[in-house]
């Protein structure tokens, strides 16, 4: 049912939509009312771009004092799947979104949808069609060329009206007949052209069971749905700006016949079109289907699932919503401020942690055998709050391996034989001698400290390298997984290519025997952390390994440059 008037003051508009929904309010119109609505197919799991729609749809219902109702459009029984109304709901709530008692189906609208069709056919509005879909095509025309009334156009009322009682009760296979809106063949908006209402589909709904074997179209059950709902602006992406003359065309003819509680008013703006990434959800369920990725919620998926695991915030995913803004226009947005927008928040709040994730043994010679001293590291520079640790150290720790070389090039500033570099936290260790194996690989370090050189103390002295450690003695025994883009050019698919076949190689590198602070084996699914001079890590929210496994979210700075240069890009 309509709310009563909003007596909220709407907020300064910051886009063309709250623009128009400022003036509406302003004039009196829809009651001075604002209800908006998020739409999404229960046909796959909700992606990026489906997150800018959420922030959106929610987004203006809050700052204007009004309502978004969630609603699925599950017109579709042969791809939807209550997995996927299950995972949209969990997606909205991650993002910070309440419907409250607002969840509608357009399932819901069944049969008052038939009724309506009904009532269109006995209006000489609408006719049953027994074309086959490839001759519907031929019929329809070209963007050059007017379509041609089908033959059955001037079917009898009564006889149209028959054949659609005849398809709700199941007596013909799909295929046999669809209902058609009664419009002008010639228009040049294609959409215009008798465009299809109900088909036939014996398929079981996640809902409605076998209760129905003729499923509405989205271009019929949407507006329907949005006015039934009392929606006053329906807010839809450019790809249905040419489907507007029909969604006003369903509302108008059906508007005599009650039930509407509001003439909406479709706006539609640009989608989020991010490089390196795909956002079809035919494509993204092909990735999962062929086992190219490790389902929906692998964190190399664009999906708000894989964002989640991944170890993305609900606040920076909204403020890269807000940063992006609504255009009316189309543009490709670097996924590089997306990430950005998710150091930026992870820099805050994340807490500091050591974590060596190609370890290099290092035994420090005059360090006494046995002892454990405890050294202060800072939880997060960036949050004095957020206080500090105590962080095990002792005679045998493990560094990178990449912190060391044995023949270093000039302004190498890391270890290398008889070199001194910092300890993070702890003191300066020098390289004495180099233990290899065969192969002539380091295998381990002997080195020493200067014992008066502890971080903090007042007689310390400066090198200019300082690198991170692990207590072997207290580490513990880490997966790690680095993710990068699952794509290696800026635009998936151009030119014709399928995408698929355009995968990063590199997109996911598996580390195991990784060594980590030990106040990190107590880290609870899906808590963020930055590993020191490595990137941001979230542990995992699906792992089943009896070690600890993170997730690398982001790395501290954009290394694209250096993937796409092996890539040969």
């Amino acid at each position: 049912m309509p709310e009563p008037p909003s007596t909220v003051e709407p907020t300064r508009p910051q886009d063309f939509i709250r623009e128009i929904v400022a003036e509406d309010l302003k004039e009196g119109r829809h009651g001075r009312r604002v209800n908006t609505r998020f739409p999404p197919e229960p046909n796959g799991y909700l992606h990026i771009g489906h997150a800018k729609s959420i922030c959106l749809n929610f987004g203006v219902a809050e700052e204007f004092g009004g309502h978004c109702n969630l609603r699925f459009d599950d017109t579709n029984p042969t791809k939807e799947d209550v997995e996927y109304v299950d995972s949209i709901q969990e997606d909205v709530r991650w993002l910070g979104f309440d419907w409250t008692d607002r969840l509608f189906y357009a399932s819901d609208y069944f049969e008052q949808m038939y009724q309506y069709a009904e009532r269109l056919i006995v209006e000489g509005k609408a006719y049953v069609d027994s074309l086959t879909a490839d001759q519907i095509r031929e019929y329809r025309g070209s963007l050059t060329a007017p379509g041609r009334n089908s033959p059955h156009r001037d079917r009898p009322v009564e006889e149209s009206l028959a054949l659609f009682r005849q398809m709700r009760a199941g007596t013909f296979p799909d295929g046999a007949h669809v209902l058609r809106a009664k419009i002008d063949m010639a228009s040049p908006n294609i959409n215009m052209r008798d465009p299809t209402l109900y088909r036939i589909r014996h398929a079981t709904h996640h809902r409605t069971h076998d209760a129905w074997c003729i499923y509405p179209t989205y271009d019929y059950a949407h507006p329907i749905s949005d006015a039934m709902e009392g929606i006053t602006h329906s807010l839809c992406t450019l790809e249905f700006e040419d489907h507007r003359p029909l969604y006003d065309w369903v509302v108008d003819s059906l508007s005599a016949a009650g039930g509407f509680h509001s003439r909406p008013q479709q706006i539609e703006f640009a989608r989020l079109n991010l490089n390196y990434t795909i956002m079809s959800k035919r494509k993204l369920l092909a990735l999962v289907e062929q086992e190219l990725v490790r389902g929906w919620d692998d964190p190399r998926m664009p999906t708000i699932a894989g964002l989640r695991r991944r170890g993305y915030t609900p606040e920076a995913v909204r403020d890269f919503c807000t940063r992006i803004g609504v255009a009316k226009k189309e543009n490709v947005v670097d996924v590089a401020l997306l990430e950005h927008t998710v150091r930026e928040d992870l820099n805050r709040r994340a807490q500091r942690g050591l974590a060596v994730l190609r370890p290099l043994r290092v035994e420090i010679e005059n360090y006494p055998e046995g002892q454990v001293e405890y050294v202060e590291a800072v939880n997060n520079p960036e949050d004095p709050s957020a206080g500090s640790r105590k962080v095990p150290f002792s005679r045998v720790i493990y560094i990178e391996a990449d912190d060391f070389m044995k023949e270093p090039p000039k302004k190498f500033f890391r270890l290398s034989p008889g070199s001194e570099v910092r300890l993070r936290y702890a003191y300066i260790l020098k390289c004495e001698r180099v233990i290899t194996d065969g192969a002539g690989t380091p295998i381990e370090l002997k080195c020493t400290i200067d014992t008066e050189s502890l971080a903090g103390a007042t007689a310390s002295r400066r090198v200019k390298g300082t690198i991170h450690w692990v207590s072997a003695a207290h580490a513990v025994d880490a997966e790690v997984r680095l993710y990068d883009r699952l794509f290696r050019s800026e635009d998936p698919g151009d030119g014709g290519r399928d995408p698929l076949t355009d995968l990063n190689p590199d997109s996911l590198t598996v580390l195991t025997g990784c060594k980590l602070e030990s106040m990190l084996a107590g880290a609870s699914a899906g808590s963020r952390f930055q590993f020191e001079r490595q990137g941001y890590f979230c542990a995992d929210l699906n792992s089943s390994a009896s070690a600890p496994v993170f997730n690398r979210t982001v790395t501290l700075k954009d290394s694209w440059a250096k993937i796409s240069a092996k890539a040969g890009k």
